[in-house]
């Protein structure tokens, strides 16, 4: 068999989807094998304690990671119904569009949210963050990068916040734009789940919600007075299947998808072949090339400083006197397709450029490049 090599096609770079490897979708196209297959078995189960491995978590401290059909939008779906009982107390941190629509699942099975929410491209004061858990919440959500702002929370800190003012409060982190592209650390942090999904960081096509629960979230449910408001994502039915895959037995619920968990896990292989730490400052220098070089050319930035913007993506704002339509169709020209502005308070104000996975950590790529030199041309800085 001559080697895989996909389609020519225009550069990925959004906040995700990503550009994917050859190796990746090779995985991807392995054919037809059932899910309890002895072949499949060990896959699934590596798949997960490699999730427990990039996100700096043990088993030995009971962490659970699960792994369902679903987009990351399902995570939100998975507190929701998993770990709110109706009239509990939660607090959003709201960094711009998906902490509205976070708040707006969690309502939807009966929480009392309130919101913090930060001025756009700022985060939260600690002041705020610290007022709102004076009622001892039962969750606070921190949204780690939100992708219509291009704000990275400093979730590490946050938890600090929480674990001294209110440690009783479950933490839980939406990674979906920040889990292999973005420093987190699940146990030191004391976080209690983390929501991600495959087609961002972790450099897979979607289709799979990503989870990493805490033991104490765990017990959450277990300890539950009224019964799990879902079926198809309640722990109850899905974390027996994850144990029983991690100890090499089959198990059914539901149909997992069983070549985009061999995707994933050849993707897992090659981020943990070196320390995560390594990947993560991979992103960081790609990062600083994006923002460096359109900063030379007199572009601004939505994110209110450097230290509160994401690695895997900037949200850079137009010059004046253009806009979407003067940018995104000339980048598509050049095969560079990019994102539009999404935050409705400023979505014609700034366009959005992702990198993370192959484009950051393979820069022999050139996909950095290429984004800049086309931005330069359509710019007439070239």
């Amino acid at each position: 068999m001559s080697e895989f090599h996909q389609a020519a096609h225009k550069l990925l770079v959004i906040p995700g989807p990503i550009e994917f490897s050859d190796p990746v979708l090779l995985a991807n196209a392995t054919p037809g094998t059932a899910h309890t297959s002895p072949a499949f078995i060990p896959i699934f189960g590596a798949t997960l304690s490699m999730l427990r491995e990039i996100l700096l978590s043990t088993k030995e401290s009971g962490s659970q990671p699960i792994l369902i059909a679903g987009s990351g939008t399902m995570g939100w779906d998975a507190v929701g119904v998993n770990l709110v009982e109706r009239g509990d107390e939660v607090v959003v941190l709201n960094t711009g569009y998906f902490g509205d629509s976070f708040a707006d699942c969690l309502e939807a099975y009966g929480a009392k949210v309130t919101q913090v929410k930060a001025e756009v491209g700022g985060v939260p004061t600690d002041q705020a963050i610290i007022d709102a858990l004076a009622s001892h919440p039962k969750i606070i959500t921190i949204t780690h990068v939100d992708t219509s702002t291009g704000v990275l929370s400093p979730a590490g800190h946050i938890s600090q916040l929480v674990k001294k003012h209110s440690p009783d409060t479950l933490i839980v982190l939406d990674a979906v734009c920040s889990v292999a592209s973005e420093e987190i650390k699940f146990d030191e942090w004391g976080l209690d789940m983390v929501i991600s999904a495959t087609q961002k960081g972790l450099g897979v096509p979607p289709g799979l919600s990503v989870v990493l629960a805490s033991k104490r979230a765990v017990e959450t449910v277990e300890k539950r007075k009224t019964p799990v408001q879902g079926y198809y994502i309640s722990w109850n039915k899905w974390i027996p299947i994850m144990k029983n895959y991690e100890a090499g037995k089959p198990s059914y619920f539901a149909t997992p998808p069983v070549q985009l968990v061999y995707a994933l896990h050849t993707s897992l292989k090659a981020i943990t072949s070196a320390p995560i730490s390594d990947r993560v400052e991979d992103h960081k220098a790609a990062s600083k090339y994006v923002k460096d070089s359109l900063a030379e050319l007199g572009l601004d930035f939505v994110p209110k400083s450097r230290d509160i913007a994401a690695n895997g993506m900037t949200a850079v704002r137009f010059p004046k006197g253009l806009q979407a339509s003067d940018v995104l169709p000339k980048l598509a020209e050049r095969d560079i397709v990019v994102a539009a502005g999404l935050h409705k308070a400023i979505v014609t104000e700034y366009f959005r450029i992702g990198h993370m996975g192959v484009t950051a950590v393979n820069r022999e790529r050139g996909d950095l490049e290429k984004v800049i030199n086309g931005i330069k041309e359509v710019l007439g800085k070239a």
